[in-house]
C-alpha cells in the first residue's frame, strides 16, 4: 500500500454544528428527525432544514411498504407507496443502504468536488436474505433505523479527514479526529514510500485490542493517530459500526487485515468482481462499475511491486456533483483519509492512478 492519502436538527430547526476546519462540511435536510447521536459528539456537521421526499416516508406503516427482487446482485428493494426507494438490502450482505436527509460533503482543501447525497449505509444486526422483511429482527431495526440522523458508515468515514475534531469516548479514548496515514519513513521520499505502513486502527486508538479470533494486539505508540488504508477500513466499519475483526489475513466471520485480505478473504457480496486475464495471474480493471452503491468496498492493484495483490482500499462514497464516481480512503501523500485529488484523483471513472488500479469491489 505504498499509495497517496488524504445530522439535525430537531422540528423545523436549522442547527449549525462545528464544521472540521473548513474541510469538512455535511447538510441536512429534515422535519422531523431527532439530534445525531454518536461517539464523543464532537460534531463536524452543519445541518439546514427541508425535508427529503424518500424521508417522508419514514411514518409509513409497514404494511405500506412494498418489497421488490432485484438481481446483480440479488437484492430486496423497500419502497414507499408512491414507488420511492427507502433500501436496498443485498443478499449475502450486512450493509444496507437508506433513504434519509440529504448531506453534503467537501473536502477544499484537495478538491473542488462536493458530494450530495440521501443515502445513509447501516450495518443490519445480520447479513440479509430474501423474505427476511417478514422476521421480528428486521422490523425492529427498520423502525429504529429508517430516518435516523446517528453517525452512519459514510458520516463517520469523514470524521477522520484533515482538520476534523475529535471525539473521545466515555473512556477518554480519542475515537475521531483527524487522522494520519502513519509516521514518516526514514529511507522513503516524496512519491517512494514517504510514510511506513502496516499502522491499523488500534494505533490511532492508542490501546490494545482483542480481537474475534481471540488475539490481543497492542498498539505502537510512535503510529497514535494513524492508520493506512485497510487500518481506516477496519476503522469505520468494524471498530466504530461493530463489523468483527479479525487479526490478520483469514478466511473468517470477521474482516481481514489488509487490503488484499479484506478483497478475498473477507465475507460479503463481491459487486465487482475480481478477474484475471486469460493465462495470466494479471488483474484486470472492471469493464463496468455501475453496480456500485455508497458503502461499498474498492480495492486497487496500483504498486507494480506487488504483483497481483491488490495493495489498496477505500469505501465507495457515491457520484460527486459533477457527475463522477468518488470514493475515500487513507493515503500516504495525502497523510490519511481523503477523498480529495492529492497525490490522484479520487474518480473511478477517469483514467487516472486509481481509476485505473480499480480492480474489485465487496458489500460487506
Amino acid at each position: 500500500m505504498p499509495v497517496t492519502r488524504k445530522s439535525l436538527l430537531s422540528t423545523g430547526l436549522a442547527v449549525t454544528l462545528l464544521a472540521a476546519g473548513g474541510y469538512l462540511t455535511v447538510q441536512l435536510r429534515d422535519r422531523d428527525r431527532l439530534p445525531a447521536e454518536g461517539v464523543g459528539t464532537a460534531p463536524l456537521i452543519a445541518a439546514t432544514a427541508t425535508a427529503s421526499p424518500a424521508a417522508a416516508g419514514t411514518a409509513a406503516a409497514a404494511t405500506g411498504y412494498r418489497y421488490e427482487r432485484l438481481a446483480g446482485p440479488d437484492r430486496t428493494v423497500v419502497r414507499d407507496s408512491r414507488g420511492g426507494v427507502l433500501a436496498t438490502l443485498t443478499d449475502g450482505a450486512r450493509t444496507a443502504v437508506l433513504a434519509g436527509p440529504s448531506r453534503t460533503f467537501a473536502e477544499p482543501g484537495t478538491t473542488a468536488a462536493t458530494l450530495v447525497s440521501d443515502s445513509w449505509v447501516r450495518l443490519l444486526p445480520q447479513t440479509w436474505r430474501a423474505g427476511a422483511e417478514t422476521e421480528g429482527w428486521f422490523r425492529t431495526w427498520f423502525q429504529q433505523s429508517l430516518g435516523s440522523t446517528g453517525d452512519d458508515v459514510l458520516a463517520i468515514a469523514v470524521q477522520y479527514l484533515a482538520g476534523a475534531p475529535e471525539g473521545r469516548d466515555a473512556k477518554g479514548v480519542r475515537v475521531r479526529g483527524d487522522a494520519s496515514f502513519g509516521p514518516l519513513n526514514p529511507n522513503g521520499s516524496a512519491g517512494n514510500d514517504l510514510r511506513l505502513e502496516q499502522t491499523d486502527f488500534l494505533d490511532y486508538l492508542g490501546t490494545a485490542y482483542t480481537f474475534a479470533d481471540k488475539v490481543t494486539k497492542q498498539p505502537d505508540k510512535t503510529r497514535y493517530g494513524s492508520f493506512d488504508c485497510s487500518g481506516f477500513v477496519r476503522m469505520v466499519y468494524g471498530y466504530r459500526s461493530g463489523y468483527p475483526l479479525l487479526s490478520k489475513d483469514v478466511a473468517g466471520a470477521g474482516l481481514p487485515r489488509t487490503a488484499n485480505g479484506l478483497a478475498r478473504l473477507a465475507p460479503g457480496v463481491p459487486v465487482l468482481p475480481l478477474t484475471t486475464a486469460p493465462g495470466s495471474d494479471a488483474t484486470l480493471r472492471p469493464a463496468s462499475i455501475d453496480p456500485l452503491q455508497p458503502g461499498d468496498l474498492v480495492f486497487f492493484e496500483i504498486d507494480a511491486r506487488t504483483g497481483a495483490r491488490l495493495d489498496h482500499t477505500g469505501i465507495y462514497l457515491g457520484l460527486d456533483t459533477d457527475g463522477h464516481p468518488r470514493y475515500i480512503s487513507s493515503r500516504e501523500e495525502a497523510n490519511g483519509p481523503t477523498f480529495g485529488d492529492k497525490g490522484g484523483t479520487a474518480r473511478l471513472d477517469d483514467n487516472g492512478l486509481y481509476a485505473k488500479g480499480l480492480r474489485s469491489a465487496k458489500r460487506l
